[in-house]
């Protein structure tokens, strides 16, 4: 797993980390990131539609559900269903997986004590660095989710889409002209999401006057649900700016014709630094609050299912 000679770790509380530990970490993370953006797959064909074509949708949320069915009927909310549950299971395989995997590793190098005064930085480069990895293999099905979304008359489904825009377009401009706004909407979105997340969820267990290790598997999927939905409206408006760049550099035609850069570039003066921030933003941090709050909650759930017990960081002078 992310080619490593030796990942066995035993900690300091003596519970060891190993291969079976960041498999079951992946999967879950796989799990969870595709159910919970397929079943948000709606709200985000609206929400695209109305980043990617202002002028027709304009109605907000509720009137761009209406257009959508008036014009498409209800099967145009799953448009672009089929990558964006492929494309997220394997996000979520290497997202979840890789800061699992990284974090412990860095929580088992620095020690205890120098782990647990350093674990915001921990998450925020375990983050990082994991979302970079997942991202090289969403980036191509996020292009052809935004390619449906945006002209559903191109193709019919995944298979057929892809295809067609690799030989129209040839791979990379196909597939990663948007691999740039891509990392810049997904790693900092990520770094907020789970270092918020990490201090919401600590801050509600002191609160309670307890810790994850002392209330049972209910109650801490209770913490990662209330917490995730605080991490998950910080990360939306952290990365709302690069995801409306990233909508509108997947349709076709948009910033020119000349490099990624320089389209991107065009894309940003045309819209205006305003609507780049705000335009759809209120849609999306209902999406993605629900949704990460969804993911902290189904990634517990199926871990528990599966027998492996969370990695939490932990104060060393803490004896409880």
């Amino acid at each position: 797993f992310f080619f490593a000679p030796n990942i066995s770790k035993t900690m300091a509380d003596g519970k060891k980390y190993g291969l079976d530990y960041y498999v079951k970490g992946a999967l879950a993370g796989g799990i969870c990131c595709s159910v919970t953006h397929g079943a948000m797959c709606p709200v985000d064909v609206v929400k695209t539609r109305i980043q990617l074509d202002p002028a027709t949708y304009n109605k907000g949320m509720i009137g761009g559900f209406k257009q959508v069915i008036e014009a498409e009927g209800y099967g145009g909310l799953a448009t672009g269903l089929g990558p964006t549950a492929v494309g997220y299971f394997v996000q979520g395989w290497f997202k979840f997986g890789g800061v699992e995997f990284f974090k412990i590793n860095a929580a088992q190098a620095l020690g205890p004590e120098k782990a647990w005064e350093q674990r915001n930085n921990i998450y925020l480069g375990a983050a990082a660095v994991a979302e970079f990895i997942a991202d090289i293999f969403l980036c191509p099905l996020e292009a052809a989710r935004i390619r449906l979304v945006s002209n559903p008359s191109y193709a019919t489904n995944m298979m057929t889409c892809m295809p067609k825009m690799a030989a129209e377009m040839g791979v990379v401009p196909a597939f990663y002209s948007g691999f740039g706004p891509i990392l810049f909407k997904q790693i900092p979105y990520t770094m907020a999401k789970f270092a918020v997340q990490g201090k919401a969820a600590e801050s509600i267990y002191n609160s309670m006057g307890t810790s994850p290790k002392q209330c049972s598997s209910g109650t801490n999927v209770s913490v990662s649900l209330a917490s995730g939905v605080i991490a998950g409206v910080a990360a939306a408006i952290i990365s709302h700016p690069a995801d409306t760049l990233l909508s509108k550099v997947n349709k076709a035609g948009a910033g020119g014709t000349g490099s990624i850069a320089s389209r991107l570039v065009n894309i940003a003066k045309e819209t205006g630094v305003v609507n780049l921030c705000l335009t759809g933003l209120g849609p999306r941090c209902v999406m993605i609050g629900t949704l990460t709050a969804g993911q902290f909650g189904i990634f517990d759930t199926v871990m528990n299912a599966l027998g492996a017990s969370k990695f939490h960081f932990h104060d060393p002078k803490d004896k409880h």
